[in-house]
């Protein structure tokens, strides 16, 4: 479980304080467990709104416009003899209301379609109200096609009614029309200012399953992605009992030195698992699967190698399915190096994260402990899965143990300090942060050249709003990887909260694009950015790069709910007229 940046826990959340846009704004791990598609524009307002009741009630006058006053064409008082057309229909909707109060829809039905009838054609909001209150009627029967047809009618004549806007969203998700549902709860959250919680629970919803119904159909039928060479260095690095990951032995490398400069020594033995070995030293890694595949069809000696290492870069390009059946294999070989099955262990634990299946990681994880109780990676990679967990004791206990076996783990103590301020930020003590803040000034000192420390501290420091310092921990973090993109995206989205300098703040994630132009963290931040700004197309562009860029389902699914949050914000501006504030 590489963590090229650090890790968030399922259910996420940002620091109090931030703004909206900053809190949408993802700053957790490559697998965003449970971030699902938090509307970009009113996380904050969704965790602060007030729960509304469900809208059951009908109404007994229209809901205005903005600007407008829903008083006029009321009826005429009781001293008239005689009623105008307008009157009769406000009577007959009062008695519906009657009647809907009873717990008689169908009765109820039948008066509001009276008072429409009765209702002259240009009181639009008077006539607007009845069709929402028939809508309502029908909602109690489950009659959603009617509703949705009855809110139709009250939109027209009314466009901006939340009533009916609302309850047309909640009928196309019965009906399983999604992005209509999309389009109306979008309009909703805008003109409610995103304070209704109800809307926003709704919203995030459907983005949801949107999102998961079209990762499901592109990631199955997706071109296979090689992810840069950065990326793939970093995901290495995080083991240290990786057989596989580990250079070419003396003894497997030709004794001749290079005939000349830039060409590759070769390798002894007619295996294709070495030679798989020997690309990966080159970094030439687009020959690593088929290499390999040529040492397990033919059975050599060096098959469970070969079949982990395959695995491997089924899951790096984002083919679990494929990497599933050798990972398996492996860990079944009994005979196989403890090691080997261990490291399948965890690489298969980490699938299931991803597959949001935590019980099924949770299990891997453990077992590689049960063969081999002496692998530091495994107890490194389970801390990590518990911090995703939210499990910050059990994560602990993990990284002190990964220390004891390796007490030169630099990655391992960087990780501890983070679930240390985790812990003590998510429980407000004063003192335990400060404890946390000292002990990443520890790390630092005691492993100056570990980048990992250095950012996590930077991810602390921007809680604290040290912003100054955070900075300056980014910038060392750049000297010792300059090449590491996601530190660039981060250092810009700091700007952003810390001085509110766009420019600057695009600059460096354009400078990350500049880097690793498959960097899908670059493109989902600037996409973020672009829909605060406005910039609602520019973010739908960024967000299908991205896309096209994931290396997981689940990852796949969440930019798919970003990008679709953004599109219906397009739709609903050019029906309605209505944008959310932007930056």
């Amino acid at each position: 479980m590489a963590a090229s940046k650090p890790v968030e826990p399922a259910g996420g959340g940002g620091p109090a304080g931030l703004s909206r846009w900053q809190l949408a704004l993802v700053l957790g791990a490559p697998i965003l467990l449970g971030a699902g598609a938090i509307y970009l524009w009113g996380r904050r307002a969704a965790r602060r709104g007030k729960g509304a009741s469900e809208r059951k009630t009908p109404e007994g006058r229209a809901s205005p416009g903005p600007g407008g006053d829903a008083g006029s064409g009321q009826p005429d008082g009781p001293g008239h003899e005689e009623m105008s057309p307008l009157g009769r229909a406000q009577a007959a909707k009062n008695k519906g209301n009657k009647y809907f109060k009873a717990g008689k829809y169908e009765s109820a039905i039948q008066c509001y379609t009276e008072a429409i009838s009765l209702c002259p054609p240009e009181k639009n909001l008077d006539l607007s109200t009845f069709y929402q209150n028939r809508a309502a009627a029908y909602e109690q029967l489950q009659k959603w096609t009617e509703v949705a047809q009855d809110c139709t009618k009250a939109v027209e004549l009314n466009p901006k009614y939340v009533k009916a806007l609302f309850r047309r969203a909640k009928a196309h998700e019965k009906l399983d029309n999604k992005k209509e549902c999309l389009e109306d709860v979008t309009a909703v959250c805008i003109l409610e200012a995103f304070q209704n919680q109800q809307s926003m629970l709704l919203a995030d919803k459907v983005l949801k399953l949107l999102g998961k119904e079209k990762a499901k159909e592109k990631y199955k039928n997706r071109e296979p992605l090689m992810p840069s060479p950065q990326f793939i260095k970093s995901y290495f690095s995080s083991f240290t009992d990786d057989i596989i990951s580990q250079p070419l032995l003396k003894g497997e490398k030709s004794d001749e030195d290079k005939d000349k400069e830039g060409e590759a020594s070769e390798v002894k033995e007619n295996s294709g698992y070495l030679r798989a070995k020997q690309y990966m030293e080159e970094e030439n890694y687009d020959k690593i699967i088929s290499e390999s595949t040529k040492e397990i069809e033919a059975k050599g000696k060096y098959m469970a190698e070969a079949l982990l290492l395959r695995a491997t870069f089924y899951l790096l390009i984002g083919n679990a399915s494929a990497a599933k059946p050798d990972l398996d294999q492996v860990i079944s070989m009994e005979d196989a190096n403890v090691k080997l099955r261990a490291n399948a262990l965890i690489k298969r634990g980490s699938m299931y994260m991803q597959q949001q299946q935590p019980v099924l990681s949770t299990q891997d994880f453990n077992m590689a402990a049960d063969i081999d109780p002496q692998n530091a990676d495994v107890y490194h990679h389970r801390g990590q899965l518990k911090i995703l967990l939210d499990q910050i004791e059990e994560a602990v206990e993990d990284f002190d143990e990964c220390i004891r076996l390796r007490p030169n783990s630099a990655l391992a103590q960087a990780q501890k300090c983070f679930a240390l301020y985790r812990q003590a930020y998510t429980g407000s003590n004063a003192l335990t942060v400060q404890a946390a803040m000292k002990g990443f000034e520890d790390v630092i000192k005691k492993f100056p050249k570990c980048a990992e420390g250095y950012a996590l501290y930077a991810q602390a420091l921007t809680d604290q709003q040290q912003f100054g310092k955070a900075d300056e921990m980014y910038d060392k973090c750049i000297d010792l990887e300059p090449d590491n993109a996601t530190t660039y995206v981060h250092k810009g989205l700091l700007q952003l909260q810390w001085k509110q300098d766009l420019d600057k703040g695009l600059e460096l994630i354009s400078k990350a694009i500049e880097i690793d132009n498959k960097c899908d963290f670059a493109y989902e931040t600037m996409g973020t950015i672009e829909v605060q700004r406005g910039n609602l197309d520019k973010a739908i562009e960024m967000f299908n790069k991205a896309i096209n860029l994931a290396k997981s389902e689940m990852e796949m699914a969440h930019l798919y709910s970003l990008c679709d949050a953004a599109y219906a914000q397009t739709e609903v501006a050019k029906k309605y007229g209505l944008k959310p504030p932007t930056l």
